[in-house]
Parts: C-alpha cells; structure tokens; sequence
C-alpha cells in the first residue's frame, strides 16, 4: 500500500464535499482501518459498522469552522477516532453480555468416556426438573437463550423487550435457578433413586 502525504487543500476539497477526493479518502482509510480492525473484531459486520461510524465522525469534525490544526496528520486524527469508536463497540458489546459464563456454550470435550456421558445425562435431568419448576416466563425465557440458543434479537421480540431489559430478566431468571440448584445439591435432593 502506498502511503498518503495530506495537505490543507485535501482537507479543503473534503470538507467542500469533491467527489474523487472523498473517493480516495474512503478507499485509503477503508484498508488501513481493515487491517486495524481484523484482528480486533470477529464479525465482518462489526468491522463494517466501525469502519462507517470511524467515517462519519471523521467527516463531520473536518466539517467544523477549524477542522484539523495539522492537515499532514490526517492519518493519526482518524487513528484516534477509529479507537474511540472501537472502544464504545466494546463498551456496547459487554452492556448486553452476560457479567458472568453462564451463557457462553460448552466445547465437548474430545474425549469423554461412558461415566462422562452419564453424568451429562444425570445434570440434563436436573436441569430440566429445575426448569419445570420456575415460572413459566423464567422458564421460556432460560430455555430460548440458552437451551435453544435463538439470537438475543429474536428472544427480544418473542418477549416484547429492549437488550437492556433482556439482560436484566436473564440476569433474574439465571438467579433464580442457581438458587434453586444449589438448594437442591446442599440438601441432596440429586441423590440418585434406585
């Protein structure tokens, strides 16, 4: 990739809105915030939405009366933005996380043996004789996020609900049944039946 040296008439001919150097504008920072973001970010949508609020931004600060002081750094001013805008992808990212592992899938492990599978079985059943036991909205709501494993989006309108408030009652719900289970494993409730 060849690099850039921009001036105050690039930054003029951006701010008056001249279509190929906005062209070039977008085409070269377009790559280099790619490899920016690449190994930062996993989904190829979120590269993107970065990469167009890094842009926007960007356009309307070179919009104000005194854009940038140091036209020649051009390439630092839109570094920073593209960090910021990253770290508020991260903030918005773990607000509608889970605090804890809790929902985060299990790899299978490659080796399990038969007492494996068993114990699997057994915690299955313990699980779902929980569940049965929940109200019936805490109940839906554990087995769609977690058993069936539909998108957060889907499970917001199945419920009526924003991702905020989702996370709140998945919070309540994951509570209530680790209440439950712990109540049940100290008064030995899981003891096998012959």
């Amino acid at each position: 990739m060849e690099f850039h040296a921009f001036n105050a008439q690039y930054i003029e001919n951006l701010r008056k809105g001249d279509i190929p150097t906005q062209n070039h504008f977008v085409a070269y920072f377009s790559a280099l915030i790619h490899i920016k973001l690449r190994s930062r970010l996993q989904s190829p949508q979120a590269i993107e939405d970065v990469r167009q609020e890094t842009f926007a931004r960007v356009l309307a600060m070179l919009g104000k009366e005194t854009p940038l002081r140091r036209p020649e750094a051009l390439g630092a001013f839109v570094n920073s933005v593209c960090n910021n805008v990253l770290l508020e992808h991260y903030r918005s990212k773990t607000r509608t996380q889970s605090l804890d592992e809790f929902d985060r899938p299990e790899l299978p492990a490659l080796d399990t043996d038969i007492v494996g599978q068993l114990a699997a079985g057994q915690l299955k059943n313990k699980v779902s004789e929980i569940l049965l036991g929940m109200p019936s909205k805490d109940r839906m709501l554990l087995k769609a996020v977690f058993l069936e494993e539909k998108d957060r989006d889907e499970v917001c309108k199945e419920f009526g609900v924003d991702r905020e408030y989702l996370r709140v009652l998945l919070f309540r719900a994951k509570k209530e049944f680790k209440t439950e289970y712990l109540k049940r494993a100290r008064f030995g409730s899981y003891v096998q039946r012959a």
